[in-house]
């Protein structure tokens, strides 16, 4: 059986599409999950929002033992949670740090991610389009558990 990747979204982005459209864009996360769906291909995907830190850390403890590799947009979490970064640390395929736009040129707060001390890669500023392309990179991978 194959492995889903996990797409994994953290807190406010249930408010894409409304939410600061002139950084985030009009798509809204219904769109971004038939995006993501798409772009896999016959790769099942397991795509989950929450506000919560702890469903988050649970779902990557799930992606532990079912996944074939993670992408994960934590959003705010990104920034604050070495809870997940422990959780992520234990994760043996490749996680994808994911983020709509480009943190880098944000306020200085958007510059340090916990994520990314375990990330195999990071995408940022791709908009919600980028999403699409996480996931064809991700299933493109040789090193992608089964």
């Amino acid at each position: 059986m194959t492995k889903p990747i996990f797409v994994l979204n953290g807190p406010n982005l249930n408010r894409l599409g409304l939410r600061e459209p002139e950084l985030y864009g009009a798509t809204t996360l219904a769109q971004v999950e038939d995006l993501c769906r798409a772009s896999a291909g016959t790769r099942p995907i397991e795509f989950r929002q929450t506000n919560s830190e702890e469903r988050l850390i649970d779902w990557v403890h799930e992606a532990i033992d079912t996944a074939a590799g993670i992408i994960i947009n934590p959003a705010a979490f990104t920034f604050t949670s070495l809870a997940l970064l422990d959780a992520l640390k234990m994760f043996p395929g490749p996680i994808f740090e994911f983020h709509i736009t480009n943190v880098h040129r944000r306020e200085a707060i958007y510059h340090h991610s916990y994520v990314s001390k375990v990330a195999t890669a990071v995408m940022a500023g791709m908009g919600a389009d980028g999403y699409g392309m996480a996931v064809q990179a991700m299933c493109a991978r040789k090193d992608l558990l089964n």
